[in-house]
């Protein structure tokens, strides 16, 4: 879930990152996220089915920048799914309310409002011996570390990543070549694109490690309608990927240029282009970026992208 976009701008971020207002904003969304209090109750984990959808979407509602990926497995491939790649849970307390939602396998991702709940997913998490990877606000994975990390996986690689969010799309002085949607024909040009950056990321090549399965679920994007490219004489430009489609909010990730392209305002006007479509049918879209990647982030305040949060990535190593 990675956007390692390298764009060449003459904008001096050191500049930026030391003025008053933005340290003030680091320290705003970097602040501890305080819990809900908690009620003298008990609390048990269940598996998720989908007679739970409709609580459990409403639940993750009332935090939808946070939880949209959450919100786009289950609205993709329900609650009870392959396509899931692992299991989800709901933390209950004995007054019959949810105090959390956790997606626990390959990727962990979790929404809980409580620490008790914290807590359980992570006693849970710990029983799963092949995560991949947990992400979340900073200060919510690093509640989730302490409670999972003496008996759970061991930590491989960490990367900490800036949530941005555009909410308002800018005006678009040319249309960005013919951007369209991606197909089948497209799919040998975006597998191995898709998989250096997430191993650029990650430390580890997806489609070494599984070609197959790596190479399916690239193309269920793109019969899915979310894959977004540019092509000049069969030569792939700009990339795109709608990783979460709901109402309230996109999540995009895989954002690319081709090398050679970049600096020349080809991947300013695609992103432009393609926020301006897909802001008529939802209220915000966004996106992590990982946070030693500068140009990255002067590329997306271009495009009228505003920092809303800080993310830690946890890598894991298989077991």
């Amino acid at each position: 879930m990675n956007n390692q976009l390298t764009i060449t701008t003459e904008t001096n971020m050191q500049e930026i990152e030391n003025t008053p207002s933005f340290n003030s904003l680091m320290t705003t969304v970097m602040a501890e996220t305080p819990y809900l209090p908690e009620a003298d109750v008990s609390v048990t984990v269940i598996q998720l089915t989908e007679d739970d959808r409709n609580e459990v979407l409403a639940f993750l509602a009332e935090r939808p920048t946070h939880t949209v990926c959450l919100t786009g497995f289950i609205r993709d491939n329900g609650l009870v799914s392959p396509h899931n790649r692992g299991t989800f849970y709901g933390c209950r307390n004995s007054e019959g309310r949810l105090e959390g939602v956790a997606l626990v396998g390959h990727a962990t991702l979790i929404d809980a409002r409580t620490s008790r709940a914290m807590r359980e997913f992570a006693l849970i998490a710990q029983t799963h011996t092949s995560t991949h990877m947990i992400m979340g606000e900073v200060d919510a994975v690093e509640q989730f570390w302490n409670y999972y990390g003496d008996d759970g996986q061991e930590m491989r690689r960490a990367c900490r990543e800036l949530l941005f969010e555009l909410r308002h799309a800018m005006e678009i002085p040319e249309e960005a070549g013919e951007l369209r949607r991606a197909n089948h024909g497209d799919l040998d040009q975006i597998v191995p694109v898709q998989a250096a950056m997430a191993e650029l990321e990650s430390g580890i090549n997806p489609y070494e490690v599984d070609p197959k399965g790596f190479r399916a679920r690239c193309a269920r994007r793109i019969e899915m309608g979310r894959t977004w490219v540019m092509e000049e004489d069969g030569r792939l430009l700009f990339k795109a990927d709608i990783q979460a489609d709901t109402p309230d909010v996109i999540y995009l990730e895989g954002v690319w240029v081709a090398p050679a392209e970049r600096g020349k305002g080809i991947g300013r006007n695609c992103m432009r282009q393609l926020c301006r479509d897909l802001l008529t049918r939802t209220k915000s879209v966004c996106l992590l970026v990982n946070e030693d990647s500068k140009r990255a982030h002067t590329f997306y305040r271009m495009c009228n992208f505003k920092m809303r949060g800080v993310y830690d990535s946890i890598f894991l190593r298989q077991n």
